[in-house]
C-alpha cells in the first residue's frame, strides 16, 4: 500500500542519503507530504519553488466516496449518521476551493428493509450532497443498488445514466458501472452477490469506442477497484485495464469501495483508492479531497483527515 496522511509535520530538509532514497523511489517531501512523481527527479527540483504546483489549474474535482448513509445505529466500524456532519465539513472545504464539479465515488447510502426507506435515506444525503455544486458525478455503488433498482436510485439523484464520459477543459472524464453480474444482469434489489461486479459486454463495447474517439488525457471514476483480482476487485479487470492501457491517454483511475487509502500503478496507469467516510467516529474520522488536473495531465490531489495527498507529473 502507497499512501500517505497529508498532516503536516515538523521534518527539516532530508539529508543527500534520504534524498537519493526518495529520488530512487520516485517520490519526494513538500511541506512534509509525500509527493509521488511521474519521474526521477534532481536535487533541483526536488527543492524547486513550492509555489509551483499552484501554477495555472485546469481542472478542479471534489472526491468523496462511501458515505453509506442511513438513519440506523453503527455497525462495527462504520457510522451511518455521522455521515451527515461528515460531508457537512467536506462541503465546508468545497466551498473553499470552489470545484469545478464533485464526484461521489459510490455506495452513497446503505442497505434499507425496504423501497420507501431507502428512498428516504437517498433524498435525505442527497439534498445534503447537491447543495455542494452543480455540476455532480455518482458513480454506482453496490449498496445503491441493495434495495433500489438503478433507475429508482438514478432517478432519486437526477442522473440520466450510470456509464458516461464528459470533457472538460481539454480533459476527458470517464464515469464506470461494474455494479453487473457475471452474466451481464444488473445489480437490482438484492439480486446479486457483492464480490461479483463486472464491466458488462455492452459497456465494455461503449467503453473501447470512447476511448478510441478520444485523443485528450483521461481520468477514470469508478466504485469496485480495477486494480486488484480479490473479492473488491471487478472481476473482468484485467479486460478494462487493456482497454484502458490500449488508448494511451488514461492517467489514472479513482476508485473506493475497500474503504482505505491505496495506491497502485499497473501499465502506466495510477489506480487510486480512496478513504470511506462512513468509516470510524468523530471528525477526525473523515476522508475527502479536492483534486487539481493541468492541461498536461499533471495530477495534484490534496487530501483532508484521513485522505492521503499525491501528485503525478507527466
Amino acid at each position: 500500500m502507497n499512501s500517505v496522511s497529508n498532516h503536516p509535520t515538523t521534518t527539516s530538509q532530508p539529508n543527500n542519503d534520504l534524498m537519493q532514497k526518495l529520488v530512487g523511489r520516485r517520490a519526494l517531501l513538500r511541506n512534509g507530504t509525500l509527493v509521488l512523481a511521474g519521474a526521477a527527479l534532481t536535487k533541483h527540483q526536488l527543492f524547486s519553488d513550492e509555489t509551483a504546483s499552484e501554477h495555472a489549474k485546469s481542472v478542479r474535482v471534489g472526491l468523496i466516496t462511501d458515505l453509506h448513509y442511513a438513519d440506523k445505529s453503527p455497525a462495527g466500524s462504520r457510522h451511518y449518521r455521522e455521515t451527515l456532519d461528515k460531508l457537512q465539513a467536506a462541503s465546508q472545504q468545497f466551498a473553499a476551493d470552489r470545484p469545478d464539479f464533485v464526484v461521489e465515488l459510490g455506495d452513497l447510502i446503505d442497505a434499507a428493509d425496504s423501497v420507501d426507506v431507502e428512498q428516504g435515506y437517498l433524498k435525505t444525503i442527497n439534498k445534503q450532497f447537491s447543495a455542494i455544486c452543480d455540476d455532480r458525478h455518482y458513480v454506482l455503488g453496490n449498496h445503491c443498488v441493495d434495495t433500489l433498482t438503478k433507475e429508482e436510485f438514478l432517478g432519486g439523484v437526477g442522473q440520466e445514466r450510470s456509464y458516461y464520459s464528459f470533457d472538460r477543459e481539454g480533459i476527458h472524464f470517464i464515469v464506470l458501472d461494474s455494479c453487473f453480474r457475471s452474466d451481464g444482469e444488473p445489480y437490482q434489489r438484492r439480486n446479486f452477490q457483492w464480490t461479483d461486479p463486472n464491466v458488462s459486454a455492452e459497456e465494455m463495447e461503449w467503453l473501447r469506442g470512447d476511448l478510441k474517439s478520444n485523443s485528450k488525457p483521461t481520468v477514470v471514476f469508478a466504485h469496485q477497484r480495477l486494480d486488484v483480482s480479490n473479492h473488491h476487485g471487478v472481476k473482468n479487470c484485467v479486460d478494462v485495464r487493456k482497454a484502458l492501457e490500449e488508448s494511451g491517454n488514461v492517467k489514472a483511475v479513482f476508485q473506493g469501495h475497500s474503504h482505505q487509502n491505496d495506491l497502485n500503478e499497473i501499465g502506466g496507469i495510477h489506480y487510486c483508492t480512496m478513504a470511506a467516510m462512513v468509516e470510524g467516529s468523530g471528525p477526525e474520522s473523515n476522508g475527502y479531497s479536492v483534486m487539481d488536473i493541468q492541461a498536461d495531465g499533471t495530477i495534484e490531489i490534496k487530501g483532508f483527515v484521513r485522505q492521503a495527498s499525491y501528485h503525478w507529473g507527466v
